[in-house]
């Protein structure tokens, strides 16, 4: 029998009605060869602006992890907020799970069908894989970078050394793609210093089923891409980016622990400094969106800002709540 309500649709239409409300748009482009991506973009592009990319990470459709940061951004910005492949309304026939062609498609849908030529760009966990390669691939169109829990410098024996609370990539995929409500507290564990506690089994269904029932196969091929050729030592492969990179990072996530940023910040040296913030976990935009914000908007929105120097390449702070007041 089809459901009498569902909180998570009911949510989804909110958070598509603040979209539009802030200013934004919804339109979705074929790129040809089987790929659809869905996006959010300026009802009015201004010239005038810079543009800024925000990309997400696992989870719901890209709405729900940015609709927190949209009123600290839409003033200042054009604002791009993409729906990644297997995410939301974007798809592709295409064999490709890398986050290399997630960032040519990303690029192909800014470039191509927006005419954006000059970016910054702010990636979450998954994201900040995407935007990553979208810097290395397109140094001459993105000119600063957030990276956000993404952990770029995992090493394939950082699951057997124990770094991670899972001890294979099969029970990683349980639990980031939950598919029960019991895997999904897990998840809410593991991503939050302190979870919501109490939600009944069925809100948990409800929001299985409406956000995270579609695309398993492919999104179990996207997680296992991430840890493709990552079997070298001290990451010293990786490509660096020479653009100013803001690494920001939740002082207790458990998905992604603090020492990749900071293997990170070492790898990317003067171009990079790192900010953590403190009693935040994996979600920390979801867990503290005001600290986050702040620190986002100090990087982004300085119109004189050029490079880091020397004396602030390494800078390393854990902010609470009660500092910001």
């Amino acid at each position: 029998m089809a459901k009498l309500f569902s909180f998570t649709t009911m949510k989804d239409r909110w958070y598509r009605y603040f979209f539009s409300f802030s200013g934004l748009r919804s339109v979705s482009n074929d790129l040809g060869d089987g790929t659809i991506m869905h996006c959010w973009i300026p009802r009015t592009y201004k010239p005038s602006k810079p543009n800024l990319l925000l990309l997400h990470g696992f989870g719901a459709n890209a709405m729900w992890q940015y609709a927190d940061l949209l009123s600290y951004f839409t003033p200042k910005f054009n604002v791009f907020v993409p729906d990644l492949l297997f995410f939301g309304s974007s798809f592709t026939t295409r064999p490709e799970r890398s986050e290399s062609f997630q960032a040519k498609c990303v690029m192909k849908l800014m470039v191509d069908w927006f005419g954006v030529r000059r970016m910054r760009l702010v990636g979450i966990s998954y994201g900040g894989f995407v935007g990553y390669s979208m810097t290395v691939q397109f140094p001459e169109v993105v000119e600063r970078l957030v990276v956000c829990c993404s952990g770029l410098c995992l090493e394939e024996k950082d699951l057997r050394d124990g770094l991670f609370t899972v001890s294979n990539v099969e029970e990683a995929e349980k639990i980031l793609l939950a598919q029960t409500p019991e895997k999904l507290r897990e998840l809410m564990k593991v991503s939050f210093v302190k979870p919501v506690k109490g939600i009944p089994n069925y809100f948990l269904a409800d929001f299985i089923d409406v956000m995270c029932s579609e695309y398993l196969k492919e999104k179990r091929e996207l997680i296992q891409s991430i840890l493709k050729d990552r079997q070298y030592s001290e990451y010293s492969r990786m490509p660096k980016v020479n653009q100013p990179t803001l690494i920001l990072w939740g002082e207790k996530d458990q998905i992604f622990p603090l020492i990749l940023g900071e293997r990170l910040l070492r790898h990317l040296g003067e171009n990079a400094r790192m900010v953590v913030i403190a009693n935040a976990g994996h979600a920390v935009n979801l867990e503290k969106p005001k600290e986050f914000a702040k620190h986002l908007k100090d990087f982004l929105h300085d119109d004189s800002f050029t490079s880091f120097s020397t004396s602030s390449r390494s800078f390393y702070s854990c902010i609470s709540e009660d500092e910001l007041h």
